[in-house]
């Protein structure tokens, strides 16, 4: 049995599993176009177990689009803090301000991908989720089920090409009455169950259906060829001079993390070098770049760039951090008393 002679088959089966398994996340309990937008933009790039938390703390704070909308850019950076990729932010954001002064709202995939931060994948969710459309949605974890299922060894240069070419079978078993939920369970079928490594087959509510299981060769799917690790490695400045911490306000030209603060790079100070001492290092990825940060404890001489601030201590709640920042700074306040 497969899913190309069986498409109705299958989805009767992936639906009874999703109504009885699926997470009661919080925009499927309390479902709106609003909370699946918020949603969508928060998993972008982010595993869902973290972005809960900053769900939550955001609709507390902005429940709408017309809340959103009025929010400054202060407000809801610092509500986006420690979930990266801060460009999803500023996008939702202009996205909530376009939206609410829109006469006739977007209702269709198209219409939805003229707005700020919405691309072929974003769109469809929100058309088929919120509004009933029938438009299938690909991610990862869709691409893997579907490789999965019908055995497909085919090589792939990156997840964006392997997108592109399940899309026409993901279209082919969509349920149409039923397109959000159809869609919502092959994620979660993904993410729960047809996981990346060591699949939970024996528990698959659709391995009748699956031909890698019966030829043994679900681990080896997706073949999607993985880049190339980059090292890198950074050296940082801790100064403090009385009350106030030495810290980096990145442009607000920057493409990245505008408007936020860092722990400055060591270069971008005058040191005395005598004085200089390592007091923590740290390690984070992201995407395919491995990054290894040093933290060295020095006084300076002097700024080597404007955008270098001196922030009083007691205004560090009240900035955005980017990134692992805001947790490195409050570990070593700790430790440099």
């Amino acid at each position: 049995m497969n899913i190309g002679s069986n498409p109705r088959q299958f989805r009767k089966a992936l639906s009874a599993w999703y109504a009885a398994e699926h997470r009661p996340l919080p925009w499927r309990t309390q479902p709106s176009l609003y909370r699946t937008v918020v949603s969508e933009f928060m998993t972008q790039q982010t595993k869902i177990k973290t972005m809960l938390p900053y769900f939550d703390a955001w609709i507390q704070s902005f429940p709408d689009f017309d809340k959103l909308a009025k929010a400054a850019d202060e407000d809801v950076l610092k509500h986006w803090e420690g979930l990266g990729y801060y460009s999803r932010a500023r996008n939702l954001h202009k996205l909530a301000k376009i939206y609410i002064g829109l006469e006739t709202k977007p209702h269709s995939r198209e219409e939805w991908q003229q707005l700020p931060g919405v691309g072929p994948y974003t769109s469809a969710a929100i058309s088929s989720i919120a509004l009933g459309q029938a438009n299938a949605v690909v991610d990862g974890n869709v691409v893997r089920v579907l490789a999965r299922l019908k055995n497909d060894a085919r090589e792939f240069k990156n997840n964006s090409a392997a997108v592109k070419a399940f899309t026409a079978t993901a279209d082919y078993i969509l349920d149409e009455k039923n397109p959000g939920g159809h869609n919502q369970a092959m994620m979660e079928l993904g993410a729960t169950v047809c996981l990346k490594n060591k699949p939970l087959c024996a528990t698959c509510p659709v391995a009748r259906f699956c031909l890698a299981k019966e030829h043994g060769t679900q681990e080896e799917l997706p073949c999607i060829d993985s880049k190339t690790i980059v090292n890198v490695e950074i050296d940082r400045a801790w100064v403090r001079k009385g009350n106030h911490l030495l810290l980096h306000h990145i442009s607000e030209s920057s493409t990245q993390l505008a408007g936020q603060y860092e722990l400055p790079e060591l270069k971008m100070i005058s040191e005395t070098k005598s004085n200089k001492r390592l007091l923590s290092s740290q390690s984070r990825s992201i995407t395919h770049h491995r990054i290894k940060e040093h933290i060295f404890k020095c006084t300076t001489k002097g700024k080597k760039d404007d955008l270098l601030e001196w922030v009083p201590l007691g205004r560090l709640d009240r900035i955005t951090l980017s990134g692992p920042h805001r947790r490195w700074v409050r570990d070593l306040l700790k430790i440099d008393n």
